[in-house]
């Protein structure tokens, strides 16, 4: 049973209302996962931290949106393969993907990369069939990722991860939503936050909603600035 904050259940038409994107131009959400103390995965993957809930959330972020874009080490390390629905979109600045890597061939997916990547892996990376576009000279800049996303005609964007590609996003002000799943447990050890920014800086965010499941997992929702989310009028 899901639960809103104020203890009424929510249907499955109404959590799909919930997580409607907003009309308009490009809107950027991110889907994140975290235990009680903060790590984004446990032992090297945040799919461990996850439960039915978080999967359904999960599911249901990716059939509302156009593409996802996904650190592309995070994608390999994951196991992502070509979603049925939105396209997919992989950063790299190194191009160090697995030339055997499936997705990368699909007409759906493209490597957001920058001008300085290697020539080598470039050129390999052509051999197998992946399209390759630059957003930025050294590294990956997150507006031009967002333009290459928005000139392909995907403006519903779900940014997926790693903690440090969001963070590029967070201090770009690139990020419109986070959607943070809770996961019931304490993890311990070194690993990474949801969100990793070099430079401490505050960015005010405001609670659209926060649902919660049997399992005792949380989900919220967090918007930028102060107006009313979509889906809570």
């Amino acid at each position: 049973m899901w639960l809103t904050d104020k203890a009424s259940e929510v249907t499955s038409e109404r959590l799909t209302s919930l997580y409607a994107y907003p009309p308009g131009g490009a809107y950027v959400r991110a889907n994140m996962v975290a235990s009680i103390d903060g790590a984004a995965g446990l032992e090297g993957r945040s799919g461990g931290l996850g439960g039915p809930g978080d999967r359904k959330i999960f599911s249901l972020l990716r059939a509302c949106a156009d593409v996802v874009v996904v650190g592309a080490s995070t994608a390999v390390t994951e196991g992502y393969h070509q979603p049925d629905g939105p396209a997919l979109a992989l950063v790299s600045r190194s191009l160090s993907i697995p030339d055997d890597y499936g997705p990368l061939s699909h007409p759906q997916t493209v490597v957001l990369t920058c001008a300085s990547a290697p020539e080598q892996r470039r050129a390999d990376l052509g051999r197998v069939g992946a399209t390759l576009l630059d957003c930025g000279t050294d590294t990956v800049d997150p507006a031009a990722a967002i333009a290459a996303c928005v000139e392909r005609g995907w403006t519903r964007i779900l940014l997926e991860g790693g903690p440090r590609l969001l963070g590029s996003f967070v201090a770009a002000d690139a990020l419109d939503e986070l959607c943070l799943t809770t996961s019931p447990v304490i993890v311990g050890g070194s690993a990474p936050r949801p969100v990793v920014v070099d430079a401490e800086k505050v960015h005010p965010m405001t609670r659209a909603h926060l649902l919660s499941d049997d399992d005792g997992y949380l989900y919220a929702r967090w918007i930028r600035g102060t107006d009313q989310a979509p889906g809570d009028a």
